[in-house]
C-alpha cells in the first residue's frame, strides 16, 4: 500500500530555502572578504615565539603582570592562568634581538621587581617561524584532506547530490567559523584548528543523519513531491538535532566560562561552530541536495536479476 505524506504534520524548511541561501551567502561573502583584508591572529603556535612559564608563591595578578611587561618593553605579551592560579603561562612575540636565555632573566627579573611574592621560573621555550609556517600549512591540508575524505565517504554511502550538498554545509560551516575569528581578531592557535577539525565532523554527524533519513523517505513514501519528503526527513529528525545540540551547548558553556583562557579559543570555535552546524545541516546541505535534483529514482536501491529469472521454460 502506497503511503502518503500528511501535509500539516511537517515543517516547510525546504520553503525558506532561499532566504536561508541569502543570509548565509551574504555571511560566507562577508566572512571571506574579513579574512582578505584582516587575515587571522596568528598564535605563537604559528608565528613562532617564546613561551615562558613561571611560578608565584600566591595567587598571581595577571593585569598587573600584563602592566609590568609592557613597562618593560614586552608589549603584547600574552598572559595566561596555567593549571592553578599560582602558575603562569606567559607568550612573547619573536625578538631578533635578544636570545632566549636573556629574554627568559629579563622577564623573570621584571616580574620579581614589581611583586612581592616569589617568583621562579619553570619553563623557557622557543617556537621558530619556520615551524610555524609548518604547522599553519599542515593545518591547512588538515582541514582539506578532512573535506575530501567526507566527499568520498558520502559519496560512497549516498549519492552524489547529497554528498555534494552535505561538503557545502561543511565549506559553510568552516569558513563562517574563520570568518568570526578574523572579524574579532581572536587568537587562531592550534586548538582553535583542533576545533574547527571537531566542527567539522559534529556537521557531518548530522548530514549523515539527514541523508539517510532523506533516502529512507524516498524509498518509503510512494507519493509525496521530492520537497514534501525532504521536509518529513527533516522534521523526524528535528528533535534529535536540537537534543544533540543543546547537550553539546552546555558543555561548551561550562568549558567557555570555568575552563580557563588556555582553552577559551577552543570553547568560542566549537560554540559558534556547532550553532552554524546544525543550521546548515537542515537548511544549507538539504536544500542544496533538492536544488541539484535529487529524486526517488536516484535513492532506490539497485534491482538484482534472480538466478534463472529470465530463463524460458522448456516446451
Amino acid at each position: 500500500m502506497h503511503q502518503i505524506i500528511k501535509a500539516g504534520s511537517t515543517i516547510p524548511f525546504m520553503r525558506y530555502r532561499w532566504w536561508a541561501w541569502i543570509i548565509s551567502g551574504l555571511l560566507v561573502l562577508g566572512s571571506i572578504i574579513t579574512l582578505s583584508v584582516k587575515g587571522l591572529n596568528w598564535g605563537l603556535d604559528f608565528t613562532g615565539g617564546t613561551v615562558i612559564e613561571v611560578g608565584y608563591s600566591q595567587a598571581a595578578d595577571l593585569p598587573q603582570i600584563r602592566h609590568t611587561l609592557e613597562n618593560n618593553g614586552f608589549g603584547g605579551a600574552v598572559v595566561q592562568s596555567f593549571g592553578t592560579q599560582q602558575d603562569v603561562l606567559i607568550r612573547i612575540e619573536p625578538r631578533d634581538d635578544i636570545k632566549v636565555q636573556e629574554l627568559g632573566d629579563q622577564v623573570l627579573r621584571a616580574l620579581q621587581n614589581d611583586s612581592a611574592n616569589h617568583v621562579e621560573l619553570r619553563r623557557i621555550e622557543f617556537v621558530g617561524p619556520h615551524v610555524g609556517d609548518e604547522l599553519a600549512e599542515q593545518g591547512g591540508l588538515a582541514v582539506l584532506a578532512a573535506l575530501a575524505g567526507i566527499l568520498i565517504y558520502i559519496a560512497l554511502r549516498f549519492e552524489w547530490r547529497l554528498s555534494l550538498g552535505a561538503v557545502g554545509a561543511l565549506a559553510h560551516d568552516v569558513i563562517l567559523t574563520l570568518g568570526l575569528f578574523s572579524l574579532l581578531q581572536l587568537e587562531f592557535d592550534l586548538t582553535v584548528l583542533a576545533a574547527v577539525l571537531a566542527v567539522i565532523g559534529y556537521s557531518i554527524n548530522d548530514s549523515v543523519v539527514i541523508s539517510d533519513r532523506i533516502r529512507e523517505n524516498f524509498r518509503k513514501f510512494h507519493k509525496g513531491t521530492p520537497e514534501e519528503i525532504i521536509n518529513e526527513a527533516l522534521t523526524s529528525t528535528l528533535s534529535r538535532t536540537i537534543i544533540t545540540s543543546l547537550t553539546t551547548i552546555l558543555v561548551l558553556l561550562a568549558l567557555y566560562f570555568v575552563g580557563g583562557q588556555l582553552i577559551h579559543g577552543f570553547a568560542t570555535a566549537l560554540l559558534f561552530g556547532v550553532v552554524v552546524g546544525t543550521y546548515s545541516s537542515i537548511f544549507i546541505g538539504s536544500s542544496l541536495a533538492f536544488v541539484l535534483g535529487v529524486s526517488r529514482e536516484d535513492l532506490m536501491p539497485p534491482e538484482v536479476e534472480k538466478e534463472g529469472e529470465n530463463i524460458e521454460p522448456m516446451p
